[in-house]
This record gives C-alpha cells, sequence and structure tokens, in this order.
C-alpha cells in the first residue's frame, strides 16, 4: 500500500511540476513550482518519520534563508566579500553534520536523518555564489532560489546541478528532452538501484562478513568487489532516476556518472565517477590553490604544487563523503594513487618522448592491464567508504 502510494505521489509532483512550467510564466511560476517542490520534499523525505520532523524541515527552511539573505548582502560586492556568501552553506554543513557527530552518535545520526542532502545543499549553494560572482547567472529572486534549493529529484544525493543549468528550465525556449528517453532512463535506474544493487548487496561486508561467524580470507576480496558493484548501481541508479524525473519535468540534471570502471587511472576514476563533485572541486579548491602555489613555490615547482593540490582537494572529499578517519583515510588513499599517476605521466612523457607516449597510452594491452589494476585499486579503497574504523578490527578478526 505504501510503495502504490509512494509511486502514485511521485507521478504527480512530476506532472504538477511539468505543468507549472509549461502553463505558467514569470512569478506565478516560479512561486508555484517553489510550492510544489517543497511540497514534495515534505512527502518525500519529512513524512513518516517521528514528531520531530516538521521541526526540522522548518530549521531547514531557516538556514536557506539565512543563505539567500547572505547571498544578497555579499555575492556581488568587492573584493573578499563574496566569500562571506560563499562560506555561509558550508558553515552550515559543518554545524548541521560534523560538529554534532564529534559529540555523540545520536547527534550525527539527527544530522543525516533531519537534515537530508545537506552537502550536496551546501555545495550547490556555494557555487552560486561563484556563478554570481563571475556573471554567468543573473540574481535569483527568492523564489527561484529556494526551487533550486530544494528541487526535490536532485535534494537526496544529487547529482549537485550548478543554477546556471537548472534556469535553463524557465528560460524563453526551455529545455526539452524527449518523455520516452526520461522514462527509460528512469527504468533503467531502478533496475540498477533496485534489482543490481540489492544483488551484489547480499556479498559486501555487512551481508558477508558481519555476522559474528569466522570467514577465509578469500571472502576478504569477495566483499571488496561486490560492494564496489553494489555502490555503483545504488549510487548511479539513483542518479539515474533522478535525471529521468528531471527530464520529465524539463529540468536539465549534470550527469553524475560516465562509465567508471573502465577507467584507466584513479585520475579518469574521477573525471568518470561523482563527476558534479570533481568538477566542483577542480573549479572551488584545484583551480585557484594550484595556482596560489606555483607563485609562492615558483614556476620551476609546478609539478609538486600541482601534487600537493591534489592531496588538499582528495582529503576533503574524503571528508565530504562523512565523519570519521574511515573517511579521512579514504580520501588520503585516493590522493595517493591520484598524486602517483601524476609523477608517473611526467616521467613516461620525459622517457618516452611524444611519439612514445602516445604510442604507450594507444597500446591495448597496456590499457587492459590498466583498467584492472585501477578497478582493483578502487574497489579496495571502498572499504573505508563501507566501515568504520571499529568495523574494520571486527572484520579482520573474524578472517582466518
Amino acid at each position: 500500500m505504501m510503495t502504490t502510494l509512494f509511486i502514485l505521489a511521485i507521478v504527480v509532483y512530476i506532472a504538477s511540476a511539468r505543468l507549472v512550467l509549461i502553463k505558467l510564466a514569470g512569478l506565478p511560476r516560479e512561486i508555484a513550482f517553489t510550492l510544489v517542490n517543497l511540497a514534495g520534499f515534505y512527502f518525500f523525505f519529512i513524512v513518516g518519520r517521528d514528531y520531530r520532523a516538521p521541526i526540522f524541515f522548518a530549521a531547514y527552511l531557516g538556514l536557506a534563508l539565512i543563505q539567500y539573505v547572505t547571498l544578497r548582502l555579499f555575492a556581488e560586492k568587492p573584493r573578499w566579500l563574496p566569500w562571506m556568501a560563499f562560506f555561509t552553506p558550508i558553515f552550515f554543513l559543518v554545524v548541521v553534520r560534523y560538529i554534532p557527530a564529534a559529540i555523540s552518535p545520536h547527534l550525527k545520526e539527527w544530522g543525516i536523518t533531519y537534515f537530508l542532502g545537506i552537502s550536496y545543499l551546501a555545495f550547490r549553494t556555494s557555487y552560486l555564489v561563484l556563478e554570481i560572482r563571475n556573471h554567468t547567472v543573473k540574481f535569483p529572486s527568492l523564489w527561484q532560489y529556494f526551487s533550486f534549493c530544494f528541487f526535490s529529484p536532485t535534494m537526496s544525493v544529487g547529482p549537485i546541478n550548478s543554477y546556471a543549468n537548472f534556469q535553463r528550465a524557465f528560460e524563453a525556449v526551455p529545455y526539452a528532452v524527449p518523455a520516452g528517453r526520461a522514462a527509460m532512463r528512469i527504468l533503467v535506474g531502478l533496475v540498477k538501484y533496485q534489482f543490481l544493487a540489492s544483488l551484489c548487496n547480499r556479498l559486501t561486508y555487512q551481508s558477508l562478513l558481519l555476522d559474528e561467524h569466522p570467514h577465509p580470507w578469500m571472502d576478504l576480496p569477495v566483499a571488496m568487489l561486490f560492494f564496489y558493484l553494489y555502490l555503483y548501481c545504488n549510487f548511479s541508479g539513483f542518479c539515474d532516476m533522478a535525471i529521468g524525473a528531471s527530464g520529465l519535468i524539463g529540468v536539465p540534471v549534470a550527469e553524475n556518472f560516465n562509465n567508471p570502471l573502465a577507467a584507466r587511472n584513479v585520475k579518469d576514476f574521477w573525471n568518470r565517477w561523482h563527476i558534479t563533485l570533481s568538477t566542483w572541486m577542480r573549479d572551488v579548491v584545484f583551480s585557484p590553490l594550484s595556482k596560489f602555489l606555483v607563485r609562492i613555490l615558483g614556476p620551476a615547482q609546478v609539478n609538486h604544487a600541482i601534487a600537493l593540490t591534489i592531496v588538499v582537494v582528495f582529503l576533503l572529499v574524503g571528508v565530504w563523503h562523512g565523519v570519521g578517519w574511515n573517511f579521512l583515510i579514504l580520501g588520503a588513499i585516493h590522493a595517493f594513487g591520484v598524486a602517483t599517476n601524476h609523477y608517473y605521466t611526467i616521467f613516461l612523457k620525459k622517457k618516452l618522448g611524444r611519439d612514445g607516449f602516445k604510442a604507450y597510452n594507444e597500446n591495448k594491452w597496456i590499457h587492459a592491464a590498466a583498467v584492472v589494476l585501477t578497478f582493483c585499486y578502487c574497489a579496495a579503497s571502498m572499504i573505508f567508504f563501507a566501515n568504520t574504523i571499529s568495523q574494520l578490527k571486527e572484520i579482520f578478526a573474524i578472517l582466518r
């Protein structure tokens, strides 16, 4: 009964949002679209929780309102003042997710349960400050801002859509995607999310190893493999459904995956996995920080400046994914992989020359070996995404 009601609610939400975009214009459209999305957010993510959920929902709206006020006050000001608006959503993210988790595990669950999607919201709205400062978008009204913040399909797990992309739905010639293609995208995502991810989940760490029974060491690589596949099917499947639903409504959403399982190296992996997060980190952290370090260290140290920037970026990526040492270790592992690829590429270019390096990259056997090694490296690294430090101790204690 609940599943039928939930599916019906999704259909009603998509149809209502699409109707608003097609039939209305100007301020009435902005208001109506915001209200439809707030209603969708409330039903999909608030209804069914305990009595405190409406209070936290109101608090969530209050945080978004404060962010908009700081956007108004500082985003178009000169010098360093726009950074006040940029860091306001990041500050709220830290306050909601990281400080409570450091105090109590119970408070950590509050942040995850009642402020669902705040990591994605913080990155979307902080990036909007840069879009306004760089004059790539017009300053949004309060209704436009709220509809962007609480657009239901991308609220919980992204993708991290830019405001410039989102606003294409409201242009004179709005974004459009064939309904059949959008529906097929939803179906593909549903198969990955509900069927394939569920199958893979039967052999992940939680299902295979953490059952209080001893296991042979061979079970560990099996769990690594299937958790990696589970995570990909789960995450990319949800993104497929979000992109498909957004397409039916008429709102463009950036792609978040491009066959990451076929990545040639860890750098290539992050160009294919969680693409919108990689883009945010590239634009907001990597580009300005690498330029700053080159100015400080000098042009002769540009390669080391880039490597240092890579380390900073991926430590932040690890911390962004969650609270705990395991996420910091995950970031460090991927920092090592990307930095190693950076220095290895420099070495090969010097050793082989331009033609030799091109031949190296085009060699099918080398490419196949690189893909296999990258797959194994990334799959093994995700053990720190799946498990806390205490769970890792438990896993290694039961392996014989």
